[in-house]
């Protein structure tokens, strides 16, 4: 499927061959609490139910608000969740989320996309942890 913009124009999600959604956050935005609740709600409207692994490709996102954290810890269709990163600061953004807020499905930080995707694809099933 082709990417589809996220409503509030910070983003755009789509849904690949391999059954992976990917979520590509612009270059320098700080994410909040409408952002997040638009992207979920857009995840959900994709999936229709039938939950999918998700790739985020946070690697040029400044920030993610307090709210906006709080929005990735309520359960959408997603069924295991890769947080793509590339700098000390995503590391830094990635593990204050995962150290303060349970996320709703197995989630990792990875800084290669073929790590990242190896992993989401390993628990496609549901299985893998």
């Amino acid at each position: 499927m082709e990417p589809v913009e996220i409503p509030g124009g910070k983003g755009r999600i789509a849904l690949r061959a391999d059954g992976i959604l990917h979520l590509q956050w612009d270059q320098r935005i700080v994410v909040e609490g409408a952002d997040a609740r638009a992207a979920m709600a857009k995840v959900n409207e994709i999936c229709q139910g039938a939950p999918h692994p998700m790739l985020v490709d946070m690697a040029t996102t400044r920030s993610v608000t307090r709210e906006g954290r709080a929005v990735f810890s309520i359960p959408c269709d997603a069924s295991r969740i890769a947080l793509l990163g590339s700098s000390p600061v995503d590391r830094v953004i990635a593990n204050f989320f995962l150290g303060v807020h349970t996320p709703p499905c197995p989630t990792r930080f990875f800084t290669s996309r073929s790590e990242a995707t190896a992993w989401l694809l390993d628990g496609a099933d549901g299985t893998g942890g």
